[in-house]
């Protein structure tokens, strides 16, 4: 699946910090948009491992941008949130085997694989700054 709860979910909390002044926690980020705190703590980190996101300590702590919205991509985003590059069909570019059994012999798989790419490119253009405006 190309997009799951937790490529959302990291979609919106950059929404809202980037909008921020001051460093937003898990928590507050978690009750600002109803979602489960635990879960969003673990994407959150994630975001900061990827560099996406960097993690104030303190009282006063929570995550601000580690960079520019303009310098992030949506495939970042999904990489750091899903843990895996995107992909569209189990058989994409980045299986080493065919989950049927028939690599090298799959006739949609030069479609499948042109599609992959496609989408790839197009995720690693599109910026956070080109989605949310």
């Amino acid at each position: 699946m190309l997009l799951t709860r937790a490529s959302e979910y990291a979609l919106l909390s950059l929404d809202i910090i980037r909008k921020s002044s001051k460093p937003k926690g898990a928590e507050q980020l978690a009750t600002e948009l109803n979602l489960p705190k635990s879960f969003l703590a673990k994407i959150l980190q994630s975001l900061a491992q990827h560099d996406i996101l960097e993690s104030k300590k303190g009282a006063h702590g929570g995550f601000i941008m580690a960079k520019e919205a303009m310098k992030i991509t949506v495939a970042d985003v999904i990489l750091a949130a899903e843990g895996k590059p995107p992909t569209v069909f189990d058989c994409s570019a980045y299986a080493n085997s065919c989950p049927n059994g028939i690599i090298g012999t799959c006739n949609i798989s030069p479609f499948l694989t042109n599609f992959q790419y496609k989408i790839d490119t197009f995720l690693k253009e599109l910026t956070i700054e080109d989605i949310l405006k």
